[in-house]
């Protein structure tokens, strides 16, 4: 299996100075800040890039889940939500809240339940999460 990985560079102070951050497969080249990350300002964060990393991983997953279940689904969408607070004299990462709403024909929504529920447990983002973070999610199946 591959490994994957990423870059950040950072210069000045934490609240002034500001920092970039880019991914191996050039897809994704973005600045991030402390305004950004931690109060309304712009650019991007540790924490979205988590959230969007939980939300594709949660979606393959789900899709090679439902499919080995003999049920595969023609859409998922999932969203996600990454939150991070003060904890001490820094911040942590406390919740991050999926929603999922898939299109699965042939699936009664018990088994769709249970098929998204054990997905969030194996999916390996959440598992790299599990333990840490407050992992919840709502699941709806579209028909």
């Amino acid at each position: 299996m591959p490994t994957r990985t990423a870059k950040a560079a950072w210069e000045g102070g934490i609240k002034s100075g500001k920092g970039t951050l880019e991914v191996e497969s050039g897809t994704l080249k973005t600045q991030y800040n402390f305004s950004g990350r931690f109060e309304s300002g712009g650019g991007s964060n540790p924490e979205e890039l988590l959230a969007a990393s939980e939300a594709a991983c949660f979606s393959m997953a789900l899709s090679g889940n439902l499919e080995r279940n003999g049920t595969p689904a023609t859409r998922i969408e999932t969203s996600a939500a990454c939150t991070v607070d003060r904890a001490g004299d820094g911040f942590k990462i406390t919740t991050m809240k999926l929603t999922v709403r898939a299109t699965v024909p042939n699936i009664d929504d018990a088994k769709f339940q249970q098929v998204a529920e054990q997905t969030k447990k194996t999916c390996p983002i959440s598992m790299a999460i599990i333990g840490n973070v407050d992992l919840q999610m709502t699941a709806t199946l579209q028909k």
